[in-house]
């Protein structure tokens, strides 16, 4: 019963768990549309990615100290995960974007030219997913959550 007092992974799922969550209600504050659905999405404000990796160097740091390989070793893993998220990810997303609005100019195009009656099927299908990254400002503030979160849940476990 040793994963049930592993620090760094509670620390990590945990804060996972509370990013994914709290991103219901800062959307909601900053766009007035209530969505569930983000608690099971990527991308989003706080990152749940820098969250978990920064919670994990946090407790690892916590536990072995600050000196120790594991902590470097996290904290390589927490820099490379982090800068993930705002670059290849992100740049994803935004060709995604791009692809998007590239496939509606197309079936407009293809709709208009032959005069389609059926626009349905077009707008059933589902559009690729642009919100694969972070903003830096996604990145920082899921970095934050991750070491407070971690922080907070130490005196319950150490």
């Amino acid at each position: 019963m040793d994963l049930l007092h592993n620090f760094p992974l509670w620390a990590a799922l945990l804060s996972i768990f509370f990013a994914q969550l709290v991103k219901i209600p800062i959307q909601f504050i900053a766009s007035r549309s209530l969505n569930p659905g983000l608690a099971f999405s990527t991308g989003g404000m706080p990152s749940s990615h820098s969250a978990a990796v920064t919670a994990l160097s946090t407790a690892v740091g916590m536990e072995h100290g600050l000196g120790s390989s594991i902590f470097g070793v996290a904290v390589v893993f927490t820099i490379i995960v982090m800068f993930d998220s705002t670059g290849v990810r992100r740049q994803t997303g935004e060709q995604a974007i791009m692809l998007n609005i590239l496939i509606n100019d197309f079936h407009r195009f293809v709709g208009e030219a032959k005069e389609w009656a059926h626009k349905g099927n077009f707008q059933k299908r589902e559009e690729l997913k642009e919100l694969l990254g972070h903003k830096p400002i996604e990145v920082f503030f899921g970095g934050l959550t991750g070491i407070l979160l971690t922080l907070l849940l130490a005196p319950l476990f150490l």
